[in-house]
């Protein structure tokens, strides 16, 4: 049996959002935590979402970070109410592609969508999954102030299990976790100190994520003016024709020192038109300065899209060192 809090059900909440119970504790990016009291998950790609389960006719809500109401895009996750009479769930709604992996690009096509019968249809061609790593209430009482070993081992104990949602496990071992995310492909892993509490709203140095990111060398095919000179850099790989394939936009990264070192190399080498094959996104082309593709970038990102984009691109340097020909697609 779950012993209340000093707060009750009702009112325990200070930190709400419109229609939400709450609003999700977040974690800050940084380096692995090492030492005793960390436990590691894997972090997946996907949208956080909780789940709000009253025992008033087992009725089920979902929310968004934003506290915007989610449920209507997801029907197949509505029976996980089945499991269990009155909780709040913390997890992310995961959709994951063929190869097991997690889709993000795949999963924006259901995020927004609100019209029922659109939903059902893609529910039925592609299903999500719910994956589950926090309890915050259960049986009325406020487990938020209780410390994350004890809720998650709360959470195991309810049994949650099913074709559409999963309790993915935790680790005590950073290291092998980080390893095990890499292997299958995972955006990376989240630690939490294990005697922390739940802080809804709040960015904590008690969570830290901690992404899987690659480096890979680029040719530079134009850039776009934004705030600076340099809002963001138009990048891609050499075709055998002499053309580049689009890789991308990479805003990250461009400080002052940088910038000028790019306007130098970039300026003398301003064109008329892309170097790129087939059709650079309009958002990305719309005002572009196009250069001849001889600057060779280095960028770290995180995972690519199914089409080679880079995702969470940003600058590190410039690569004299290395002629456009040598560029090889990592991806």
């Amino acid at each position: 049996m779950i012993e209340a809090d000093a707060r009750t059900s009702a009112g325990y909440y200070s930190q709400k959002v419109p229609g939400a119970p709450l609003k999700p504790m977040l974690a800050i990016t940084g380096q692995l935590p090492a030492g005793a009291g960390w436990a590691y998950e894997f972090k997946w790609d996907g949208v956080r979402a909780l789940a709000d389960i009253t025992a008033t006719a087992s009725r089920q809500h979902l929310y968004a970070r934003s506290g915007v109401e989610i449920t209507a895009a997801y029907p197949e996750l509505i029976t996980l109410a089945d499991q269990v009479d009155d909780a709040l769930l913390d997890g992310e709604v995961v959709l994951f592609n063929q190869a097991g992996q997690p889709s993000f690009t795949a999963l924006a096509e259901r995020m927004h969508v609100r019209d029922p019968a659109k939903a059902a249809r893609l529910a039925a061609a592609a299903p999500v999954t719910y994956m589950i790593f926090d309890l915050l209430r259960l049986g009325g009482a406020d487990l938020t102030r209780w410390p994350y070993a004890r809720r998650r081992a709360a959470l195991d104990d309810l049994g949650l299990g099913a074709a559409r949602w999963a309790v993915p496990p935790t680790f005590p071992d950073g290291p092998a976790t980080y390893e095990a995310a890499s292997e299958h492909g995972l955006e990376g892993v989240m630690a939490k100190r294990a005697d922390s509490v739940y802080r809804p709203g709040v960015r904590s140095p008690d969570w830290v994520k901690v992404k899987l990111e690659v480096t890979g060398d680029f040719v530079i095919g134009g850039w776009r003016p934004g705030a600076r000179k340099i809002g963001g850099l138009l990048v891609g790989v050499p075709r055998p024709d002499g053309r580049l394939t689009y890789r991308g936009r990479v805003g990250g990264g461009i400080g002052a020192a940088i910038e000028r070192e790019l306007l130098r190399e970039l300026e003398p080498l301003r064109s008329g038109s892309p170097p790129f094959a087939g059709d650079v996104p309009r958002e990305d082309a719309r005002g572009a300065i196009w250069v001849e593709p001889l600057v060779v970038v280095e960028v770290k990102y995180g995972q690519r899209t199914p089409d080679g984009r880079l995702r969470f691109p940003r600058v590190l340097r410039l690569r004299p060192d290395k002629p456009p020909e040598e560029v090889e697609d990592a991806g």
